[in-house]
């Protein structure tokens, strides 16, 4: 194993991952710098989100290495990797996975809960980022009485509530209309450069990805130079791209 650079959090040399005996990530390799936002583009089915689970610690590669503030993670068992992610990393799906017996207040506040956190400065930490996400008003309902852009700015929120080290984000804003996805991303962003956050941000939109520090570029597992999406989700055609070296 080489050791990754001293100025990365995050490194990964040479990944290689199959799905059901697909290629799903073909010999990627980045770093991440401390307090970096960066964009993994690219369209839909690229790896990105595979990328992501393997940075994070969620799934292991066939081949090549993952590490963590100089730590190993490719070579941690599951307990250590589960501890990793509950202390250091936070993680926003594409779509909201809430608790339905707890409010949104509770939802958001779970994580510094699970760490022996008191209940009042959970839940003050909690409303002070439903505030920030502008859904301070939906604090007590349940998930069912949320609509679906509410449930995702709540997982938002519990994802940024502990301040983590490093924050993965999968196409975070999918479920949310065009006009409320410029005002969470500010307000993500915002966050991450405000607490010294390192953002890892998986999207298939420009947009999206123009907010961040640096872009990765994806594509059929493979990093590459370009991509250059169509202008309407889900065009045919391939997208136009060369292979970085």
């Amino acid at each position: 194993m080489v050791a990754p650079p001293d100025n990365d959090v995050l490194w990964a040399r040479a990944l290689h991952v199959k799905h059901n005996g697909s290629p799903a990530l073909s010999g990627v390799s980045l770093g991440i710098r401390e307090g970096e936002i960066l964009a993994v583009g690219g369209p839909r089915g690229s790896g990105k989100t595979t990328l992501l689970r393997c940075l994070s610690g969620q799934l292991l590669p066939q081949q090549g290495e993952v590490w963590f503030n100089s730590a190993p993670v490719h070579t941690m068992g599951l307990v250590t990797r589960e501890r990793l992610r509950r202390d250091r990393f936070g993680w926003i799906d594409p779509t909201p996975v809430l608790v339905p017996e707890l409010n949104a207040w509770e939802n958001a506040a779970l994580p510094l809960m699970l760490r022996g956190h008191g209940r009042r400065a959970a839940k003050t930490a909690a409303l002070e980022w439903l505030e920030r996400l502008d859904i301070g008003h939906c604090a007590r309902k349940r998930p069912h009485a949320l609509l679906q852009a509410e449930r995702q700015r709540v997982a938002i929120a519990r994802a940024l509530v502990p301040a983590p080290t490093v924050l993965f984000a999968d196409e975070p804003t999918a479920p949310l209309h065009r006009a409320d996805r410029a005002h969470v991303l500010r307000t993500l962003t915002a966050a991450a450069r405000s607490h010294g956050i390192t953002v890892v941000l998986a999207t298939h939109d420009t947009d999206t990805a123009a907010l961040a520090d640096r872009t990765v570029s994806l594509l059929d597992g493979r990093r590459v130079n370009t991509v250059h999406l169509p202008p309407v989700a889900e065009t045919e055609g391939r997208a136009a791209c060369s292979l970085s070296v």
